[in-house]
């Protein structure tokens, strides 16, 4: 695991929350949960059956494990609570019952209920099924409307370790976000900056414009959604619109944006469109050789994190450790 990773498993374990592990009878879920339980990084509560979570993990040992079956629980409180949050949305009270005992919504509702302080999924289920659960009924933060993601840019080992770790924000969710969209964006990506990387934030609004050196309807996007994080966060440091060279490179900036308060040496990088951003955080990956830790979910109001279905059992307890981190960062802002 790369040093970023194990300062978060660190962190994780001097903070143990509790996280759940909605697809508890998937055996890389499993083993993972032996593994961080063992290591003390969290508690988990494992959804499922526990004769078929010990059918596909002989060995399973449950301490530090808690085991909840949603088919075998009195379910009638969540069924309540849930029909209440999208009964606007035609939803009925027995549609409710039915859907409340699917792993995803159950272990989305321990994380509202206060039960379990985050929810990691998405070994055997779609992006769009997890954060579904996560939209329906933990809902977004305070201030946001906008679920994102992120990733952690990790230059360990690379000819840019003047950088050292970057977060590059939105790569995987949002395809052609708003000026408002992105304005969540860049708030939620700082607070990551700053909870899981501990790096203080200092946010590049990116476009192919540079200060007015182009005029188009996307960069006045830029400058919106700049001048929005300027009124909504003033703590920030923020600067938009620049072109990525004029972010991060300090010569550049002098010339192109002498007056920019970041000077060239961003280290948050928030893209226009979810093409730039994807293209962006693959292009850095490969030709730099940095790690790039995740995607990572943010805006809910409590965290909950995606994993791939090509994941592996490393992987899941990273996203674990990062899903129990952000939940403490959830406590220093209440």
């Amino acid at each position: 695991m790369s040093k970023v990773i194990d300062a978060i498993i660190a962190k994780a374990q001097a903070n143990r929350k509790r996280i759940v592990l909605a697809e508890g009878e998937e055996p890389r879920t499993v083993a993972a949960a032996q593994i961080i339980a063992a290591k003390g990084i969290a508690d988990i509560i494992l959804l499922g059956d526990e004769s078929k979570i010990k059918a596909v993990y002989p060995t399973f040992d449950s301490r530090g494990i808690t085991v909840i079956n949603p088919l075998e629980e009195d379910s009638e409180e969540y069924a309540q609570e849930f029909y209440e949050l999208r009964k606007t949305k035609g939803m009925t009270l027995d549609e409710a019952r039915v859907k409340i005992k699917q792993y995803l919504n159950f272990g989305a509702m321990l994380v509202r209920k206060g039960r379990a302080d985050g929810m990691v999924a998405g070994a055997i289920n779609s992006t769009g099924n997890v954060l579904r659960a996560g939209l329906q009924i933990i809902k977004t933060a305070k201030g946001i409307r906008t679920v994102s993601s992120c990733f952690l840019m990790c230059f360990e080992g690379t000819p840019y370790t003047d950088k050292e770790v970057m977060v590059f924000g939105d790569s995987a969710v949002n395809i052609a976000p708003t000026a408002e969209q992105l304005a969540d964006i860049a708030i939620s990506s700082a607070d990551t900056a700053k909870t899981l990387a501990g790096i203080d934030p200092r946010i590049a609004m990116l476009s192919f414009s540079t200060k007015g050196s182009a005029k188009h309807e996307n960069v006045d996007k830029v400058v919106a959604a700049t001048n929005l994080v300027k009124y909504a966060r003033p703590d920030l440091i923020i600067d938009g619109e620049l072109q990525l060279d004029a972010a991060i490179v300090p010569s550049v900036a002098q010339l192109k944006a002498p007056d920019s308060n970041l000077a060239g040496n961003a280290n948050v990088l928030i893209f226009p469109s979810l093409e730039a951003g994807n293209i962006g955080y693959k292009l850095v990956q490969r030709f730099s050789r940095a790690e790039a830790i995740g995607p990572i979910c943010q805006g809910f109001a409590r965290p909950i994190n995606d994993l791939s279905r090509g994941c592996c059992v490393e992987d899941i307890v990273s996203v674990v450790a990062i899903t129990a981190v952000q939940a403490s960062g959830n406590e220093d802002k209440d």
